[in-house]
């Protein structure tokens, strides 16, 4: 129905699409009322055109105006760029690319971390909730987190592959910081964004330590793009 309505280019009525595609005109209306539902499709009424007709004007259809692309697992090759570009518009002098994007994507998520904590006003976060709160956000930006301990997220989706197989060096470094400016910005300060690469998902988890120690070892390195980069042992 999609296809067909798109190679009309001109709003179309139901009866139109069920005509085309051989089918009744009652599920023909049903699927186009999903399709508007779904954002895939815009709906109006309006005489078809070179048609005149007396009474209720019918309903039609016609494909929305922006772009529409469908990526499974989710991809946001969109966000990897504008943190590159911004990079390089300003980029300063003995700051090289990679520290220019790696302070960039920190900056990024520092601010959605910031505008999460605002939201949500979720008061001193410890470790645990620190973790459990950081869940939601990077889940909005196609990381896919899983609660795979009591002090570990994992992200099973990067929202970045392809790119990140090619050069994971550079990519799974904006990761990283990106998700420690949210960490930050959050106010989770128990917590760190980690190198932690597993096959089949993100290059990057977030955890706490499970010692005082470790925590302020670790707490003495944040706030820094790129910062925290153990493995997951």
């Amino acid at each position: 129905m999609f296809e067909l309505i798109r190679r009309e280019r001109r709003p179309v009525t139901r009866e139109e699409v069920a005509e085309g595609l051989g089918v009744s005109r009652k599920p023909a209306a049903f699927h186009l009322d999903k399709l508007v539902a779904a954002g895939l499709l815009q709906a109006h009424y309006e005489a078809p055109t070179g048609i005149r007709k007396v009474g209720r004007r019918p309903k039609v259809y016609e494909p929305v105006g922006e772009t529409i692309a469908v990526h499974i697992p989710e991809r946001r090759y969109g966000m990897l760029a504008d943190v590159l570009t911004e990079a390089v518009l300003t980029e300063t002098d003995g700051e090289s690319a990679r520290d220019a994007a790696l302070r960039v994507a920190y900056r990024r998520g520092e601010t959605l971390g910031g505008a999460e904590r605002e939201r949500l006003r979720p008061g001193r976060l410890g470790a645990e909730r620190g973790l459990s709160v950081a869940a939601d956000t990077p889940e909005e930006s196609g990381f896919e987190p899983e609660r795979t301990g009591p002090t570990l997220l994992r992200l099973r989706n990067c929202p970045f592959h392809p790119m990140a197989a090619r050069a994971p060096e550079r990519v799974c470094a904006v990761n990283q910081a990106f998700l420690a400016g949210y960490l930050h910005g959050l106010g989770s300060d128990r917590t760190t964004a980690v190198l932690a690469p597993r096959p089949g998902s993100c290059c990057v988890a977030s955890r706490y330590p499970r010692t005082t120690r470790g925590r302020h070892r670790r707490r003495g390195a944040r706030g820094r793009p790129g910062a925290g980069t153990a493995g997951e042992r």
